[in-house]
């Protein structure tokens, strides 16, 4: 992976893309933080909080992997979900039948 410049907009950036993911993937990336002891989180009703800011490089760098990642297994799934979509209708909705097809 690239080298980011660590400028507050690409910590605004990866925050709004954190942000965007599941709770499910959320709690992923709480697991990355927390596997550095030295990592402060603040906690209040309102979820948990942290300042990029501080964050050493590798830990950013394993947040946008992540993110990276998630991005990336969503476009596949849409693209199986929309090939699926396009067989159905293909076969099953009287475009091809059988016999057509030999």
């Amino acid at each position: 992976m690239a080298a980011h410049n660590i400028t507050d907009e690409y910590l605004a950036e990866l925050r709004n893309n954190i942000e965007k993911l599941s709770k499910t993937q959320q709690m992923e990336i709480l697991h990355i933080l927390k596997k550095n002891p030295n990592i402060k989180l603040n906690e209040n009703r309102g979820g948990i909080f942290l300042n990029m800011s501080f964050l050493p490089n590798d830990m950013l760098e394993s947040l946008q992997k992540y993110v990276d990642y998630v991005k990336d297994q969503e476009m596949l799934l849409n693209t199986a979900e929309q090939q699926k979509q396009n067989f159905k209708n293909t076969f099953f909705s009287g475009g091809v039948t059988i016999g057509e097809m030999q």
